[in-house]
């Protein structure tokens, strides 16, 4: 069966298990409400979240990656009916009561250790945010809201990626093969961002991003419903619910945090459009006002002409074996970790192409599995991604309950007897979700509910943002960077260079994820909204970001972030914040440094989701770090290296 679970050797097995652990959870329920407040309490809570996410996890990944649709559609049945189970739950007086005991009995609660009273508090925020403390009715209006925003979530996810149509004579003969033709008409399904042909880029933008009715209103029904809800549990705004236990604490922390950084970026971001609108009038003489579907290209362009950065000159040394070694060797200088190729058994995996990994520490053992899903095949998601298929955690008996994940990426399949070549983008991109896999490994909490990647969206990227450091750093890149045919090691010069060609334009790429961040901060913020979404967009654009909003477009409606990161979108820059911090004290000086890797994994992998995020943070950099703090972090990067600039020169 998938990853050695014997029922599900066949799409019906979903059915079984999901009965499994809805029965499973009954009986628990039943003894968390009989049990007297202890620690005991708070074990029964795990178990219960672990039996229910052992199915809901893998179900996850299933409906999402599986090839075969009967099983897809099995996953996706399986979630559903789970889901419907934990808001149950979480609207479950009786069950609430058992850990209000618990909280409530003083010198029960100061017997108990951090870890525990941490994970007691987080099951009640999780009934709280459910409106467990509202009347019957109230409470009955909270389960529904929860439920339609959860088809509210799953319709708008599925309309961001709905290419649009239009009819084949608006546009100029010579441009249509460009676009998938439909009887008479054209499909749109991207914004051909690397085209290099002006006009292309321009009709993409405005007829992939047109604005539809529809979309707009699941939009808007998505944020009201959302802002209800947080409003009916006692909260002002979505995301002030939204941000509880995260390393920002509240809006007014995000707030002051992207508009310092907006005010570092803006004389960086001004001269990067600068530099873009001299090089689009030297190639297009006739147009050359910057509008933003020229950004992508025009700063692709001048990375490649001032740094000669062609990925085919870099694939031959990034063979996916030779980059595997690469993590290999590091894990096991920093941490004591080494990869092994596991034999799987018949049904476990999903495509011959999984390969399974054990994750083995020199000393403790076996720490878990990492089912490594790599290569591209039809129906796949385009999407490189980390998911967790069973957390870890301490069993009943005294065993620990090894955690399970998959490592999803895109590579293109190699040709016959050669091996597969990694772009420096997919290189970096597989050191990135190798971050997030150990943290699942070496989060090995005693409770299932806070393991591994299970802890706040905006600490939850650091340890992947940390690995792109250790993937661009060349004493890293030096020990498994090989030419396949030749063995010959990579250029150092061919390193600096690629690291330097991020730098280009890398204040106006900050300054979009900005303008995404402060969005859906508005979006998510005081209701009723002043503005349409549309609006909203338009004046946020043209005074965040700087390029002029385009008449009929609604970006806003291709967000598909606005619905796992809602009022979180920003996460992706604290983290990366944080990485920077992290990289800089502790590892620029030797990446390889063993004793600040197991200080990295005492201080900040191993609690997963169990210590406040800021504490972790304090913990590995022996300071509280500000908001400023964050913002020059950020900023420092773009700062380009001057010994390179030389060698360069």
């Amino acid at each position: 069966g998938l990853f050695g679970v014997p029922e599900l050797s066949c799409p019906e097995g979903f059915q079984e298990a999901q009965d499994r652990a809805l029965q499973e959870s009954e009986q628990l329920v039943q003894k968390a409400c009989s049990t007297p407040p202890g620690p005991e309490t708070v074990m029964i809570f795990d178990q219960l979240s672990d039996s229910l996410c052992r199915v809901a996890d893998l179900a996850d990944f299933v409906k999402v990656a599986h090839p075969d649709f009967a099983f897809r559609e099995a996953a996706e049945e399986a979630c559903r009916n789970i889901g419907t189970m934990v808001e149950r739950l979480n609207t479950d007086v009786e069950l609430c009561q058992s850990l209000r005991r618990l909280l409530a009995d003083e010198t029960v609660m100061s017997s108990l250790d951090a870890e525990t009273r941490r994970v007691a508090e987080l099951f009640m925020f999780d009934f709280e945010i459910s409106g467990i403390h509202l009347d019957e009715e109230k409470r009955k209006k909270a389960v529904d809201l929860n439920v339609r925003i959860l088809d509210l979530c799953n319709e708008f996810l599925i309309g961001t990626h709905i290419p649009n149509k239009i009819d084949k004579h608006v546009l100029p003969e010579h441009i249509r093969y460009n676009f998938t033709a439909e009887g008479n008409y054209l499909r749109v399904a991207g914004l051909h961002a690397d085209c290099p042909d002006d006009l292309v880029r321009e009709a993409a933008y405005k007829i992939f991003l047109h604005s539809n009715a529809q979309q707009l209103a699941r939009l808007e029904e998505l944020l009201a419903s959302r802002n209800s809800l947080a409003q009916l549990v006692g909260y002002d705004t979505f995301a002030h619910r939204a941000l509880q236990g995260t390393m920002a604490k509240n809006p007014e922390t995000v707030r002051q945090f992207l508009e310092k950084l907006s005010e570092q970026l803006s004389k960086r971001t001004q001269k990067d459009f600068e530099m873009m609108t001299k090089m689009k009038m030297k190639l297009n003489p006739h147009n050359s006002m910057l509008m933003p579907w020229d950004h992508p290209y025009y700063s692709g362009v001048l990375r490649a002409e001032r740094y000669n950065i062609d990925p085919g000159l870099y694939c031959p040394f990034f063979s996916l074996g030779a980059c595997m070694e690469g993590l290999n060797s590091l894990f096991s200088q920093l941490l004591g970790i080494s990869l092994y190729a596991e034999q799987t058994k018949r049904g476990e995996i999903w495509s011959e192409d999984v390969r399974k990994l054990a994750v083995v520490h020199e000393t403790e053992g076996l720490l878990g599995y990492i089912y490594c899903d790599f290569f591209q095949r039809p129906d796949k998601p385009h999407q490189d991604c980390h998911f967790t298929v069973r957390g870890g955690r301490l069993k009943e008996d005294g065993e620990y309950q090894l955690p399970v994940v998959v490592l999803m990426l895109s590579l293109p399949n190699s040709a016959r007897g050669a091996p597969t070549l990694l772009s420096p983008g997919m290189m970096e991109n597989l050191f990135h979700e190798m971050g997030h896999a150990m943290h699942s490994m070496l989060g090995r909490t005693r409770y299932q509910h806070v393991t591994g990647t299970r802890c706040a969206t905006d600490f939850a990227e650091v340890p992947s943002i940390l690995m792109e450091y250790f993937a661009n750093d060349y004493r890293v890149v030096n020990q498994f960077a090989r030419h396949y045919k030749t063995g010959q090691p990579l250029p150092k010069n061919m390193v600096s260079r690629l690291c330097e060609s991020k730098k280009v334009c890398a204040a106006a790429d900050m300054q979009l994820q900005v303008f995404y961040a402060v969005l859906d901060q508005i979006y998510h913020g005081k209701h009723p909204l002043k503005k349409s979404t549309t609006e909203i967009l338009k004046e946020t654009q043209e005074k965040v970001y700087g390029l002029p909003y385009v008449h009929n477009t609604a970006w806003q409606l291709r967000f598909s972030h606005l619905v796992g990161y809602g009022a979180k979108y920003y996460s992706y820059l604290m983290s990366r914040a944080v990485a920077s911090m992290v990289w800089k004290q502790c590892f620029a000086q030797n990446p390889f440094d063993r004793a600040m890797g197991e200080r990295y994994r005492r201080e900040m992998l191993a609690h997963g989701g169990a210590k406040e995020p800021m504490l972790m943070v304090q913990g590995m950099l022996q300071k509280s770090p500000s908001v400023e703090d964050f913002v020059d972090a950020l900023v420092s990067d773009l700062d380009h290296d001057f010994e390179t600039f030389i060698m360069d020169s």
